[in-house]
């Protein structure tokens, strides 16, 4: 299978503010924008592009959540580096008033400033804070992935347009069938890229002699299993949205080193054979490095701004695999 040919990408959400199942987990130290910028400087090293994954969220009858993270204009300095952005359809009723404008007006906002635009955030996720947990998201996902396809076309914009998704462990999930029903010829021409939202070891314990195993399978069935369900052409490239691995209470921040390395590494060996073409850390910082909970965890960074062991790991393989990804 010959899949559309892009420059495979890295990238990162550099903010401290994360979502759990019952809501946000606020920082406990506000973002030091040097420091995030320093760290992304890092990162990058020479890698000719980057992304910084920025959420924007719709809502109409009520308050949306912030955008975060805040002042992400001061983190593209870099060339090269430019915004991921992710627009949450978190409108309660359902109403898709107004949302096709919104969806047009982020991209005229953000303009050449783009490298792609995410429309819904996991809608394929029932939780509170996720897209999934809305009536009629997936009328939302198709339309707002037309409506911004044709806003980047108008504008002359190199920024390609999608949708991500959490793996799919019921073989009898419906969101992949119904996605189908709905993917008519102008979604599926207006489609760029779907992705990923995976954690390995996160949620479910996966031996560290079986990481590499269990991250394949997830991208094989990603790719083979889901996709198809939806009558997603085979050429579509797929990329890995959001991936991590938090430290805390017998999480010890080697580990997380570890366990990053096999899952890039298992993401690298098949980005060919896949069609894979970007991968993005989630996230740089913590919430908080004192809490216990899940989510107060997940940066390459403490809530001071020192980096972990896992920081170096990702600065290192994003320099060793840049240049083999866009090679091959």
């Amino acid at each position: 299978m010959s899949y559309r040919k892009r420059e495979f990408t890295f990238g990162i959400y550099p903010g401290g503010l994360l979502g759990d199942d019952h809501g946000l987990v606020h920082p406990v130290r506000p973002d030091d924008p040097a420091r995030i910028a320093e760290a992304l400087d890092l990162l990058q090293g020479a890698e000719p592009g980057f992304r910084v994954r920025v959420y924007r969220s719709f809502a109409a009858t009520v308050a949306a959540p912030p955008q975060t993270p805040d002042g992400w204009e001061a983190y593209l300095g870099r060339p090269g580096r430019r915004v991921d952005l992710v627009l949450q359809f978190r409108e309660p009723t359902g109403s898709l008033a107004g949302w096709e404008e919104y969806v047009r007006g982020q991209v005229r906002e953000l303009g050449g400033r783009l490298g792609s635009v995410q429309v819904c955030e996991e809608p394929n996720a029932d939780l509170p804070v996720l897209d999934g947990s809305i009536p009629n998201v997936l009328a939302a996902l198709v339309a707002g992935v037309v409506a911004a396809k044709d806003e980047v076309r108008a504008l002359g914009l190199d920024a390609t347009v999608g949708f991500n998704a959490v793996p799919t462990l019921d073989p009898g999930a419906a969101f992949w069938p119904e996605l189908g029903e709905l993917a008519d010829d102008r979604f599926l021409d207006a489609l760029d890229y779907v992705g990923l939202d995976c954690f390995p070891d996160v949620f479910r314990p996966v031996p560290a002699d079986r990481l590499a195993e269990v991250t394949g399978w997830l991208l094989d069935t990603f790719r083979h299993t889901d996709l198809p369900k939806a009558g997603i052409p085979a050429d579509v490239p797929i990329r890995i949205c959001e991936n991590g691995w938090p430290t805390g209470p017998d999480r010890p921040e080697d580990t997380q080193a570890r366990v990053l390395e096999t899952v890039i590494r298992t993401v690298a060996d098949r980005a060919g054979s896949l069609g894979i073409d970007g991968y993005a850390l989630f996230a740089l910082r913590d919430a908080d490095s004192a809490g216990e909970g899940l989510f107060h965890r997940f940066g390459l960074l403490r809530d001071d701004h020192t980096p972990k062991p896992a920081f170096d790991t990702y600065r290192r393989l994003i320099a060793e695999l840049g240049p083999r990804l866009r090679e091959s």
